[in-house]
């Protein structure tokens, strides 16, 4: 093999290898797009779970509120319907005995006057 075809071999090489290492910045770059765009994207993920966790936490606190209240006013309504025997006849695991109409006239409670109300609004 002569000098000057050894040097277009050379040089054809050289050529292949310079594409070669354009490519590998190509997708260097690429990859480089890629991460950061990702990245982003993660960022807004974490920011929208951000704020669905804390819409959830307040609806949690709202309802638990709601739930204490309802509570409370069925701990009141008990503690009242034992107050009153001879009004309600309440007995657990037995059927309802439903008060007499005359028997609410004489009790002064909300409850009494809400259950009047009531009933005089159906008829």
């Amino acid at each position: 093999m002569d000098k000057d075809h050894l040097e277009i071999l050379l040089e054809d090489i050289r050529e292949k290898f310079d594409l070669v290492l354009e490519g590998h910045d190509a997708l260097r770059k690429d990859i480089r797009d890629t991460r950061e765009e990702l990245g982003e994207k993660i960022n807004l993920v974490d920011f929208k779970v951000e704020t669905l966790n804390q819409k959830i936490d307040g609806v949690r606190d709202t309802l638990s509120q709601k739930i204490d209240a309802v509570a409370s006013d069925l701990t009141a309504h008990r503690r009242d319907t034992e107050a009153h025997p001879s009004v309600y006849k309440v007995k657990e695991g037995k059927q309802r005995v439903r008060p007499e109409r005359n028997s609410f006239l004489n009790c002064n409670t909300a409850s009494h006057r809400l259950i009047l109300r009531a009933t005089r609004s159906t008829r």
